[in-house]
């Protein structure tokens, strides 16, 4: 009899598995592991696929100027100071001693008192050479005699008419010729007429003086205009044929000093653009270009040589109230009139050479001209004034 299995606790023994089922089943396993690795890796796929997906881009701005037409005008800048000009010295051509000079600082005009030798007034003139011979007998002609004339006609003292250039004026033996010997006057010359020579008494007797009719050498100094002593350079007692002043213009101008090559290309009369201290450009224009080197007042002794240029403002009112302070001058240079112009950023090189501009319309070759300011001349095929051209944003 078999025994009888009545117990539940009983263990039964598990039959195991045939081989060929278990081979079956691991197949399968790995079949479901493989399919899962190609799932997740089909994910990872198409997530990375659809990551790399190209998105819009959006378009850079693109600026552009116009072609214009306009002046250019190359210039040159340089420093200046304001003041009243380089001084210069007076001297003066009296054999006597020196009784009064004036204070520095005040301005003589025409018949003014430069200073006073032997207790005797030495006035000033205007003109444009200096008296260098004694103004004595009738009819003696020359520029010097016309000096006397006009000045003493502009201080208000009859001097009569004077001869016309051409005419001829019987000379005076004083001059070194034949009494009686015709001489034709030229242009800027006068005559010591018996008129002038009562003028000249006149003049004389207002300024305290003996009334002889002549003016000796030394009694009368010549300036281009009204001067304003800056310095005095002898004193009371000393000899009066020596320096005595140093003098300066009235007129508050403008010094530049500029390097030779510099000053060549500055011509007297020049139109000139000041910009001062507060930034305000004021038109004006070159007084004189000097001829004698000068070292740099910033510079030591053995520095570069300048050329001092002074420049005058247009309008004087515009200057009157800045006792000193530093400008900058702009001298024009070479000047290109009514041109088509375009902003130098919008040239692009070539590589075989030269520039183009780029319109609406694709490259363009161009010829250029003159640079200045940031701008630059061109020329090109279909170029005119107010076409479009690309530049840098």
């Amino acid at each position: 009899m078999h025994p009888k299995h009545d117990d539940p606790t009983e263990i039964i023994p598990r039959v195991p598995d045939p081989p060929g089922r278990r081979r079956v089943t691991v197949r399968w396993l790995a079949v479901g592991l493989v399919t899962a690795g190609l799932a997740v890796g089909t994910a990872i796929a198409v997530t990375r696929h659809r990551a790399a997906e190209p998105q819009p881009q959006q378009t850079a701005a693109v600026a552009t100027a116009p072609v214009e037409r306009r002046d250019l005008s190359t210039t040159k800048t340089l420093p200046g100071t304001i003041g009243f000009g380089t001084a210069r010295p007076l001297s003066g051509h009296l054999a006597a001693t020196v009784t009064w000079l004036p204070q520095a600082g005040v301005t003589i005009k025409r018949g003014g008192q430069l200073f006073r030798a032997d207790d005797r007034p030495v006035v000033l003139f205007y003109g444009s050479m200096p008296m260098y011979r004694d103004i004595t007998g009738l009819n003696l002609v020359g520029r010097d005699v016309r000096i006397v004339a006009e000045n003493l006609s502009a201080l208000g003292y009859p001097t009569g008419r004077q001869p016309s250039p051409g005419e001829r004026v019987t000379s005076s033996p004083t001059q070194g010729t034949t009494a009686g010997a015709p001489q034709r006057l030229r242009s800027g010359e006068g005559v010591l007429t018996a008129a002038l020579i009562t003028a000249i008494k006149r003049w004389q007797t207002d300024l305290g003086v003996p009334a002889t009719g002549t003016i000796a050498v030394g009694h009368v100094e010549v300036s281009s205009g009204a001067v304003r002593v800056d310095s005095i350079t002898g004193q009371p007692g000393g000899p009066a044929n020596a320096p005595l002043l140093t003098v300066t213009s009235v007129r508050k101008v403008i010094t530049v000093e500029a390097q030779p090559a510099e000053a060549a290309a500055i011509k007297r009369g020049d139109k000139v653009t000041v910009t001062l201290p507060d930034d305000r450009k004021v038109p004006a224009r070159v007084l004189s270009v000097g001829r004698e080197l000068v070292a740099a007042e910033a510079g030591p002794a053995s520095g570069p040589q300048l050329l001092t240029v002074t420049v005058a403002v247009d309008k004087a009112q515009t200057i009157a109230d800045i006792d000193s302070g530093e400008v900058q001058v702009h001298f024009a240079g070479r000047t290109a009139a009514g041109v088509l112009v375009a902003p130098v950023e919008a040239l692009v090189a070539l590589r075989e050479g030269g520039y183009a501009v780029q319109t609406p319309s694709g490259l363009v070759a161009v010829r250029t001209g003159m640079f200045a300011d940031g701008w630059v001349e061109i020329t090109g095929d279909g170029l005119t004034e107010g076409v479009e051209l690309v530049v840098p944003a």
